[in-house]
């Protein structure tokens, strides 16, 4: 029986989810968990590259001590973020995160020698803040000598792939999200890249999920004590995720849940109408060229800051630490306080800037319902409740909009990753929106990293087959409106 081992790295935790098929169903066993914990070097807010590489390395030992062997590993990460090679190959600078403030001005920047209009309709990215071509124009201007010295790009789950066999290889599902690869010719755009000034040689040709890079280094076989192929998956989170949607026909919206929601649908090719980018829909690369057209909502980020702020939380050594509070507030708890405010009708846009990386998560909501001239949430219930139903009704605009850009009626909605199990946001989202929604798996971005795997090793035929699996192999809770 052939195994495999999807790592997952999500902006909180990192996981090493092995999976199988037996009998002609998918199991998944984690085999290690770790942190992942930014950190503020240099003015920037950081990813811990080492941290991150060690838990790598110790999940892998991990499997070997429990004789949970991989035939094949696939790595996925956030999309984004990149860090940058010089000649000997070591990291130039820090591998800043998405969610520093370095990228402010740095549209108006971009847009002085390319208008939004044709970015969007080179690239079909929605604008966000962060999108890589943003933090290497910021490079530009604080770094330009971290440019010059480059000689590659690669991003997260690149690099840790380079780690692991000595092989660079840039993947086309995270590239997409740069901002800098085609949406038609579904490769980098040199014209652009040329024109924005960034070094042509950084960028190499993109490689395709299911594509094998090659076997674990002799030096990293010595450390972990075993030898496996290392294989592309989606690379890029959000694209695992949705391969692993159970739809069970072509009526339906995805959402992967989690940090962010990210909303949509699969279509055959790029949207990159003036319509499409006046609602900020993205057309994302997905495996076998099938882009992702969604849209990018702030998520259960906003409902995690809440809970870390209430808690007085922070970062001690390594491990999140509640330093104020007597009382530790679970997810549980906060749900149960937003039912009891189920009056509060105040509304914000979750999509705003000022809650991407406010300083109190809390007094961003406040301020922006007293801008809007509404009631403002005096109880943990009613700013809880705010949260809960601004999501679910950006859910139901989100999903108007997809059905007036692509004309088709959408009838049910599949929700997959950890925020699935939240089932009070489950039938939020089905009451406002009035469409039935299902909800599973909660391993979706591993189980979508994991039938790649499988598909290329022709355990499994297709996606199609692949989704069949999975529909008949996990729970799938279906709420009603």
């Amino acid at each position: 029986m052939k195994t495999y081992l999807a790592i997952d790295i999500g902006a909180s935790s990192g996981r090493h989810i092995i999976g199988m098929l037996k009998n002609g169903k998918l199991i998944l066993e984690e085999v290690y968990r770790f942190d992942n914990l930014q950190v503020h070097q240099n003015g920037h807010d950081c990813w811990d590259l080492e941290v991150l590489w060690n838990g790598i390395l110790e999940g892998l030992k991990e499997c070997k001590k429990k004789d949970m062997i991989p035939d094949s590993i696939g790595i996925d990460t956030w999309a984004v973020d990149f860090v940058l090679l010089n000649e000997k190959d070591e990291v130039i600078g820090d591998a800043v995160a998405y969610r520093d403030q370095r990228t402010e001005g740095m549209k108006a920047k971009v847009n002085q020698i390319i208008s939004e209009k044709e970015l969007y309709q080179k690239t079909g990215i929605q604008y966000q803040p962060f999108n890589t071509i943003y933090q290497l124009m910021a490079l530009q201007y604080e770094h330009l000598d971290h440019l010059k010295e480059a000689k590659c790009l690669l991003m997260i789950p690149e690099y840790f792939n380079f780690k692991l066999t000595g092989i660079k290889q840039n993947e086309y599902t995270n590239a997409t999200s740069t901002n800098l690869v085609n949406a038609h010719t579904k490769t980098w755009d040199r014209e652009l890249i040329q024109r924005v000034g960034f070094p042509q040689e950084i960028f190499h040709e993109l490689a395709m999920p299911e594509t094998v890079l090659g076997h674990l280094s002799e030096e990293i076989q010595q450390i972990v004590g075993f030898d496996a192929m290392v294989m592309l998956p989606a690379t890029h989170d959000t694209g695992s995720a949705f391969l692993a949607i159970p739809a069970k026909d072509e009526n339906a919206v995805y959402i992967s849940s989690g940090t962010w929601s990210l909303l949509g649908v699969e279509n055959e090719v790029p949207i990159t109408s003036m319509a499409s980018m006046k609602q900020n829909f993205t057309n994302e690369g997905g495996a076998w060229y099938r882009y992702r057209y969604l849209k990018n909502i702030m998520g259960l980020w906003m409902i995690q800051s809440i809970r870390r702020e209430l808690n007085g939380m922070t970062y001690v050594k390594g491990k999140e630490k509640n330093l104020v509070s007597d009382h530790m507030w679970s997810f549980p708890e906060l749900i149960e306080e937003a039912k009891q405010a189920e009056y509060f009708d105040s509304l914000v846009d979750v999509n705003k800037e000022c809650f991407l990386a406010p300083e109190s998560m809390i007094e961003a909501i406040k301020e922006e319902c007293r801008s809007t001239q509404q009631r403002v949430p005096e109880t943990i219930g009613e700013l809880m409740q705010c949260v809960y139903h601004s999501l679910a009704s950006c859910y139901k605009e989100a999903i108007e909009n997809l059905e007036q850009l692509t004309g088709k009626t959408f009838t049910s909605i599949n929700i997959v990753g950890g925020g699935s199990q939240d089932d009070y946001l489950n039938q939020k989202t089905a009451t406002i929106t009035k469409k039935t929604v299902y909800a599973g798996p909660i391993e979706g971005t591993a189980i979508g990293n994991l039938i790649v795997q499988m598909i290329a090793y022709k355990e499994i035929k297709d996606l199609q087959e692949a989704r069949d699996v999975i529909r008949a192999g996990f729970e799938i809770k279906e709420v009603k409106p």
